[in-house]
């Protein structure tokens, strides 16, 4: 499993506002602090609200701040909301969708690999990074 560039500049994105506790942060800030397109963040943001792990706020002091505490919002969470279920293959999320998967001596490390790399992603939270970053890294 490779992380898209939209996950990337995603999880940099709730790094950022888990600088800015309590905070709402301008869609310009946080584009350039992650080094995205505006109008590219501004979609992420979308995904990242639908997620409830930001909520956006609307008018001339606009902007974004965390839905929670950095605490509570696991990597895992932040890479589903953008790119969808962490796999291998798709036979490891549902293998209803590979014919092949009950007959296949390969269905097993899938879903191993996924289940280790989702525990990981799991058990790492923006809390744990927050100190660590420095602001418009």
């Amino acid at each position: 499993m490779q992380i898209t560039r939209e996950t990337d500049y995603a999880i940099r994105c709730v790094c950022h506002l888990a600088q800015r506790p309590g905070e709402i942060v301008a869609i310009e800030e946080i584009s350039k602090a992650t080094s995205a397109p505006k109008d590219f963040m501004a979609k992420i943001l979308q995904k990242l609200a639908r997620a409830s792990i930001v909520k956006s706020h609307r008018g001339v002091n606009g902007g974004f701040e965390l839905a929670k505490k950095p605490a509570l919002i696991s990597f895992l969470c932040v890479v589903e909301a953008v790119q969808g279920p962490v796999a291998m293959n798709i036979c490891a999320v549902d293998k209803r969708l590979c014919s092949r998967s009950d007959s296949c001596i390969v269905h097993p490390v899938w879903v191993d690999v996924r289940e280790r790399v989702r525990k990981i992603l799991a058990k790492n939270n923006f809390a744990k990074f927050r100190q660590k970053q420095k602001p418009g890294e």
